[in-house]
């Protein structure tokens, strides 16, 4: 699936199994008259991997908090929707409580709440639902909820998959874990959480090459028909792990072009310059401070199979 032209009306591709962006405009809450993001058009489908790739300052992660609803950001034009519903209208919980996810770039310490409390709290929020009829216990495995048996017992299941220490879950969330720790937390919640859109803001960033492919084969074993990926990266190298289906370029607030892993291999070879000028644009910086970075030093050119 390809990014969209603003003219397509947002009821051409608003099935429940697809995430629909049209027109998103987003800036700053502290200075609205800068918009970062100037016109997205993005469809994103349940068992599909769309990843952005653009240079510093494009907006890929004011894309990711958009979408989320953070705090710092203002929409200023545009429709999101999902599962029927006008997302912009939600506030962030309740667009988690739709089946919406986001792996934050930098994982916040939180002192003082252990993992496992974080993850089942956020477990029994999503269980209720984003109505909250009531119909629903997430206390009571009678009424829809899970039993801290088998909450003990998926943790224990993710936590293998992405090699995970079990003692990890009495630790307090992200308080003096490394960089590699963190990330495998992001993916951890995201596991049991069982969101259908995901967003990965740059999960690679700041991980040696081994934390790379654990976090590769933790997203890798996770993905599924009623599943769909955005990821967000800084590197090409992530995508030799998790195959995209289609792959955007996100320069000066827009999508200026979509393809296939073949683009990733170009912008690799190439960096962003030649596209930017084929898109019109003018870059002020020159091509070397444009080029894709590289991967770690010593990295295994062997790609991870994508369990799909």
């Amino acid at each position: 699936m390809t990014a969209q032209t603003a003219a397509t009306p947002i009821n051409a591709g608003s099935a429940d199994d697809t995430l629909v962006i049209r027109g998103l405009r987003v800036a700053p809450i502290a200075d609205r008259e800068h918009e970062i993001l100037q016109g997205i058009d993005l469809d994103v489908g349940k068992g599909e991997v769309h990843a952005i790739m653009g240079p510093n300052g494009s907006g890929k992660t004011t894309l990711a908090y958009a979408l989320m609803g953070h705090p710092s950001y203002v929409v200023t034009g545009g429709e999101v929707h999902w599962k029927g519903r006008d997302i912009l209208k939600l506030s962030p919980d309740k667009r988690s409580r739709l089946g919406m996810f986001l792996a934050f770039q930098y994982p916040t310490a939180i002192p003082g709440l252990s993992v496992a409390s974080f993850i089942r709290s956020a477990l029994n929020a999503k269980l209720l639902g984003i109505d909250k009829t009531g119909d629903v216990d997430p206390t009571d495995p009678q009424k829809g909820g899970i039993s801290m048996r088998d909450f003990r017992n998926k943790m224990r299941e993710k936590m293998a998959i992405l090699k995970m220490d079990e003692g990890i879950a009495a630790r307090y969330v992200n308080e003096g874990f490394s960089g590699g720790e963190k990330k495998r937390l992001e993916m951890l919640q995201m596991a049991v959480l069982e969101p259908e859109i995901a967003i990965l803001d740059e999960t690679d960033s700041g991980l040696d090459i081994d934390a790379l492919r654990i976090v590769a084969e933790g997203v890798n074993a996770m993905l599924n028909p009623d599943l769909g990926v955005l990821l967000i990266t800084h590197y090409q190298r992530l995508l030799n792990y998790i195959t995209p289906d289609q792959v955007h370029v996100l320069a000066q607030g827009r999508i200026i072009k979509s393809g296939g892993k073949d683009l990733a291999l170009r912008l690799e070879d190439e960096g962003y310059g030649p596209i930017l000028r084929e898109a019109g644009l003018s870059p002020d910086a020159p091509d070397e401070a444009l080029l894709v970075p590289q991967a770690p030093v010593g990295a295994d050119p062997e790609p991870v199979e994508a369990a799909r």
